[in-house]
């Protein structure tokens, strides 16, 4: 395949990408545009970007919303509940069908790489066993992360640290944790001092939903990061959510923040979910209750957007689109001047290789594996901003979605 007429990110020129054998061989600048023929592909002057990355999604309980009963109060913790009432339904064929359906969307939507944590707060492990099964099954398709996740606590949850250590025997790639959500601050403690001591174990890497709530005093964060960094296992470890950094006054950030950059540890942001379930006991003033990803990322502290749930007991929406999550994380997190639209991309591709430790076998440079999208514009810029569609997504040098530009036909009484 060869590819003329393309824009990458960051740069001015149009280039001119060949792929063989399912990788990257050569990627030249053009002096002009050229005329492509029958065997080239004409990119038009479009945008050529490595893949959309989902790095935290809960697949196992996608498609789920309102089975058997919704959540009324849009909370957290009845999101939890109303999951506790599904999770006796679940069985192996249920969880395929709803599974491929979504990574349709989401493939359908320019994804080629997906972490999707599944529940070990579950004597079967059904989830989990389905989730592994799927990503070798998948695995020429799209690439799957799966995360051990202890939904009602690793350590509170009556057998919750044998099922971990049972997920990870089945092949769970990374260790996933929930402190604020165990009984007490103790016992959140603990659980991260183990989450990290099992990642070290099993030589798996670390996800975990760490301070997913309004409350200013929930500080698992700290924990999680200074266990990152005496093990010296930052760039392995990842804190999602950690909403409560919202609630933290400024001059504890500012010490934070220094622990933080020196720990290395990755940060996953899902904007859209958590606007709609934090700040839920608040009257007015209203938080928006979504961790400080703007200076996160002035701090150079890697940071990455995630769509989280697709139509389940935490959020009755989602379509696969992450350039939608993109738009409203901007927004949502006050990140609306150039610089910020003019490397947008970042927060759902590159940023997010960097969270699932995949560097090495993605982005578009030569020798790597010809995985891209072509994109309806030119630039980060006009894509966000036009909400460009995903025209043409490829994978080791194989076409796996296309479609049309979209065009609009205007009445004549427009000029």
């Amino acid at each position: 395949m060869q590819i003329v007429n393309a824009r990458l990110r960051q740069r001015p020129e149009l280039y001119r990408i060949e792929i063989s054998n399912g990788l990257f061989t050569d990627i030249t600048a053009q002096d002009s545009p050229q005329t492509a023929t029958a065997e080239q592909l004409d990119a038009g002057g479009k945008l050529i970007c490595a893949p959309f990355i989902e790095p935290h999604i809960h697949l196992d309980a996608a498609l789920t919303a309102g089975e058997p009963s919704w959540n009324q109060s849009g909370t957290l913790f009845e999101g939890i509940e109303r999951w506790g009432e599904r999770k006796p339904l679940l069985n192996e064929a249920d969880i395929r069908e709803r599974v491929l359906k979504t990574l349709n969307l989401l493939i359908g939507n320019g994804v080629q790489f997906v972490r999707t944590h599944a529940d070990t707060s579950d004597p079967s492990l059904v989830g989990l066993k389905t989730l592994c099964a799927l990503r070798d099954e998948l695995k020429d398709k799209i690439d799957i992360q799966v995360v051990a996740f202890p939904q009602d606590g690793l350590l509170s949850y009556p057998g919750g640290d044998k099922l971990m250590e049972e997920a990870l025997e089945i092949g769970a790639d990374v260790v996933g944790g929930i402190p604020h959500f165990e009984y007490t601050r103790e016992l959140g403690v603990a659980s991260m001092k183990r989450v990290i001591e099992l990642a070290m174990k099993y030589d798996r890497l670390v996800d975990v939903h760490c301070d997913e709530i309004d409350d200013p005093n929930s500080r698992f964060l700290e924990v999680l990061a200074c266990e990152a960094l005496f093990n010296e296992l930052g760039s392995r470890v990842t804190a999602s959510h950690t909403t409560a950094m919202h609630s933290y006054d400024n001059a504890y950030c500012s010490k934070l923040f220094l622990l933080l950059k020196r720990s290395g540890i990755n940060f996953i942001s899902c904007p859209t979910e958590s606007i709609h379930l934090q700040g839920r006991f608040d009257t007015y003033p209203k938080r928006r209750g979504v961790t400080r990803v703007k200076e996160l990322n002035e701090a150079g502290i890697n940071v990455c957007f995630a769509e989280d749930s697709i139509f389940d007991p935490w959020y009755s929406l989602g379509n696969g689109k992450l350039l939608r999550t993109l738009d409203f994380g901007l927004h949502i997190c006050q990140m609306m001047g150039y610089q910020d639209f003019s490397s947008a991309l970042s927060l759902i591709t590159d940023n997010s290789a960097r969270t699932m430790n995949i560097e090495s076998r993605y982005g578009i440079e030569v020798g790597k594996p010809a995985s891209f999208n072509l994109l309806e514009g030119e630039d980060d810029y006009i894509v966000l901003r036009n909400q460009g569609d995903v025209l043409l997504s490829v994978r080791h040098g194989e076409i796996i979605m296309q479609r049309e530009p979209s065009r609009i036909v205007t009445p004549p009484w427009i000029g």
